[in-house]
């Protein structure tokens, strides 16, 4: 199997070919021109080949989404067999639904996108919690898979019986995951939107003190959900919280705001590349792969 990337992953791309055994990269030569405009060319030989395109589409996903659009169907023009779609962080999946009048559920316009140019498609951690799943949202074979081992493993090894907590409805299958390999106690917090960067939570009563926290999410973005949940558990004691996510979008002061509510540290992945994201997907994404 081959494997390249988009200019949003290369590094990730990288990663996950050292761990492959067999995968052997394939160059992608990628620049804008002068007015915008993506150009892409492939620098290999492809027909009848197996070719996997690492692209997380984050912070910039119209850009990136063009990018990997254009290079999955040019590798099927030059006679690729198989094109397999890795998007670690997909884009627009919170749009979902019309919530408005006239507005574009631009993750069914996206997903179609996706489906014309590539064969399989394996995503991390989806941000899907009104839909059926990828495996059957998709037309194309594709599956979505999960960072929470990382997030086990740290836990097992820097915490002293930590109680696992999710800041909102969204979280309770993570949430679920994660204390069960634990054996921990948990609880799912409720939000309250109410403005695009501020948020409620409900939380009940928790006896929390002298205790550790693990609060986990898929995605920090303005970071006011974690935040708030922060500070929810620091009001009921916990002596240590540390908040972990998949996908650190970290839009603005987002990090700073999660450490003035408390936390002692914050962790994520490298869906996306930020200050952050001390662990890596690659290892999943190549077992998923072999």
């Amino acid at each position: 199997m081959l494997i390249c990337s988009g200019s949003a992953s290369t590094s990730l791309a990288t990663k996950i070919q050292r761990r492959g055994e067999t995968l052997k990269w394939l160059e992608i030569e990628k620049k804008r021109f002068p007015d915008g405009e993506t150009y892409i060319r492939v620098k290999g030989e492809v027909e009848g080949e197996q070719v996997a395109v690492v692209q997380s589409m984050y912070r910039n996903p119209d850009h990136y989404l063009v990018e990997y659009l254009f290079i999955a169907k040019t590798l099927k023009d030059l006679g690729a067999k198989e094109v397999i779609g890795i998007i670690p962080y997909f884009p627009y999946a919170r749009q979902d639904a019309r919530f408005n009048p006239g507005e574009a559920v631009t993750f069914d316009l996206v997903k179609e996108l996706i489906e014309d140019s590539t064969n399989k498609l394996l995503v991390v951690d989806i941000h899907q919690h009104r839909r059926r799943g990828v495996e059957k949202e998709f037309r194309i074979p594709a599956k979505n898979l999960s960072a929470a081992e990382l997030f086990i493993k740290y836990a097992e090894e820097n915490m002293n019986k930590p109680f696992v907590v999710g800041p909102d409805d969204e979280s309770v299958n993570w949430v679920s995951v994660i204390a069960r390999k634990l054996s921990a106690e948990n609880t799912v917090f409720r939000k309250k939107r109410v403005s695009p960067e501020e948020v409620e939570l409900e939380s009940g009563k928790l006896d929390l003190r002298q205790r550790e926290v693990l609060i986990v999410d898929d995605i920090i973005s303005t970071g006011e959900t974690m935040a708030k949940a922060v500070e929810t558990v620091k009001g009921m004691g916990a002596s240590r919280v540390v908040a972990a996510c998949t996908h650190p979008i970290l839009v603005k002061e987002a990090l700073k705001k999660i450490y003035r509510a408390g936390a002692d540290i914050v962790i994520g992945t490298d869906t996306v590349p930020s200050e952050i994201s001390f662990f890596s997907v690659s290892g999943i994404i190549a077992r998923e792969l072999r």
